[in-house]
């Protein structure tokens, strides 16, 4: 632990995230880019969020071949990729491959989670964001939970921001 007892020299409580990496942390449900430092402005992968859902989730980490070809099996992450494939929180960019490294944006992100709660429905009928307005995008019934259940909201411009990346810290 460094001064004050805080447990990455970039995290301190007077931050709005403090809480929720300390507790993710502590847990073992997601690390710091390093010993030292958590790295909350750095973007999330995909990768590392669908292994923090296999975490949330108490899936064993372990070391698998999956169907995408741009997950090396010895990889940390593999066997969580393996898992969100077979329960259907992701499907990959396309069939063979999944982005381990790409972006994770915010439709992704409460589109995964929704997933893997099990796809909870919403009492809402509309998003009130003039970026989701398409029922039949992916991640249109993930939004309207995620909102409902004041996981997220919005940008406070009239959008969700479908397509801005997220990091570390929102992610928690």
């Amino acid at each position: 632990l460094y001064g004050d007892g805080y447990r990455f020299q970039d995290v301190t409580a007077d931050q709005w995230f403090y809480g929720a990496v300390d507790y993710m942390a502590s847990e073992g449900y997601i690390q710091g880019i390093s010993q030292s430092h958590f790295g909350p402005a750095l973007n999330m992968n995909r990768a590392s969020f669908v292994t923090l859902l296999g975490r949330l989730a108490g899936v064993p980490e372990e070391q698998v071949q999956t169907q995408f070809v741009d997950v090396p099996a010895d990889s940390f992450y593999s066997g969580y990729v393996a898992w969100a494939a077979k329960t259907g929180i992701t499907t990959g960019v396309d069939t063979t491959h999944f982005n381990p490294t790409g972006k994770c944006n915010r439709a992704q992100v409460v589109t995964f989670l929704w997933r893997a709660v099990g796809k909870p429905g919403s009492t809402a009928t509309e998003s009130g964001f003039t970026d989701v307005t398409n029922t039949q995008e992916f991640y249109y019934d993930a939004v309207l939970w995620a909102v409902e259940n004041q996981i997220t909201n919005g940008m406070g411009d009239g959008t969700f921001g479908v397509l801005k990346t997220c990091n570390r810290a929102q992610v928690v």
